[in-house]
């Protein structure tokens, strides 16, 4: 390993699959394609160790030993052969060719809003079209682990053309109005911790006090009628890019008064384990919520629990210019 290279650690999948059926393999391998994982031979593949990479190669070896096969997977640190350096830069290369296809859609979407229209007759609506390539910025970036060339470039123009069309990068995203969403049942993991019971509060607090709860496994739960998945495999608001799901809820529902989003600020440092934000709250709401989970396994608990307690954090902070109610 180069001395100037970071020092990451790396989860390996190593899978085998039966000859029959034929489509597992292509199964397997759009799921891989899906997860942003990285081939380092065949049937070996390399993601960077992070509790959502984690959960979902565990997953996807489930659904290997399901189809027939076997599958492993390891903590790794590279030794010899390719150093960390060199994986993080083929990652970077993966994502940049997708910004660049991205990017190049997005220049050709521009080129026709310049195109001058006959007069009396109306400009195309093209918002939703400016929305879909929104959407697939925000999915890219989710696999964007190291920073990808090209990333700037693609927020930078598909900004330009929200506004171009007249939508805010929350409306583009948006699919709900909070009317809309009061009466559900909120589908998500079980094992509740920091963004699934912060963005619980949020939805009790801002959108529907008498919200329902349900607690599936991670993967493979198909919902009902009704129903909302939040923070879980294809959930309706999940991870998108850098946000988590906290910050996804107030992002896509206009949720943002100060308090709100220096809640936010704390939950994204402490559930992505980075110091984006470093609010000097961040460490004690993080052993307040350790042992919250500590106390106890019961899902509807740690989520009662946990709504007195961001109740007591938002109310801690001013809330400039107003904000939800």
């Amino acid at each position: 390993m180069s001395p100037s290279a970071p020092d990451h650690r790396w989860l390996i999948l190593v899978h085998q699959l039966p000859p029959k059926p034929s489509y597992a393999r292509v199964r397997v391998w759009r799921r891989l394609q899906s997860l942003g994982a990285l081939a380092l031979k065949n049937a070996v593949y390399v993601l960077p160790d992070r509790d959502s990479t984690r959960e979902d190669f565990e997953w996807l070896a489930r659904e290997v030993a399901e189809l027939g096969g076997t599958a492993t997977v390891c903590e790794a640190r590279l030794v010899q052969g390719l150093d960390d350096r060199e994986i993080e830069e083929l990652f970077q290369e993966a994502r940049a060719a997708d910004y660049q296809a991205l990017l190049k859609e997005a220049r050709e979407l521009d080129a026709t809003l310049r195109v001058a229209q006959p007069r009396g007759k109306p400009p195309p609506d093209r918002g939703a079209d400016v929305a879909t390539l929104r959407r697939r910025l925000s999915a890219i970036a989710a696999l964007d682990f190291f920073g990808a060339p090209n990333r700037v470039a693609a927020e930078a123009l598909i900004a330009q053309l929200e506004r171009k069309v007249g939508l805010s990068a929350a409306a583009s995203e948006a699919r709900f109005r909070r009317e809309d969403l009061r009466g559900r049942t909120w589908v998500t993991r079980a094992g509740v911790h920091v963004d699934r019971i912060a963005s619980a509060w949020l939805i009790r607090r801002f959108i529907d006090r008498d919200a329902v709860f349900k607690f599936v496994a991670a993967k493979g739960y198909r919902p009902e009628p009704g129903e909302l998945r939040f923070d879980m495999f294809e959930a309706e608001f999940t991870h998108e890019g850098d946000r988590c799901t906290f910050e996804t809820l107030c992002t896509r529902l206009g949720l943002g008064d100060a308090a709100l989003q220096s809640v936010g600020e704390i939950v994204h440092d402490i559930d992505l384990k980075e110091e984006k934000f470093g609010r000097p709250e961040t460490a004690g709401v993080a052993r307040l919520l350790a042992g919250l989970a500590r106390r106890t396994r019961d899902d509807r608990e740690r989520i009662e629990r946990g709504v007195q307690l961001f109740d007591d954090l938002y109310e801690s902070f001013p809330r400039r210019g107003g904000g939800p109610k």
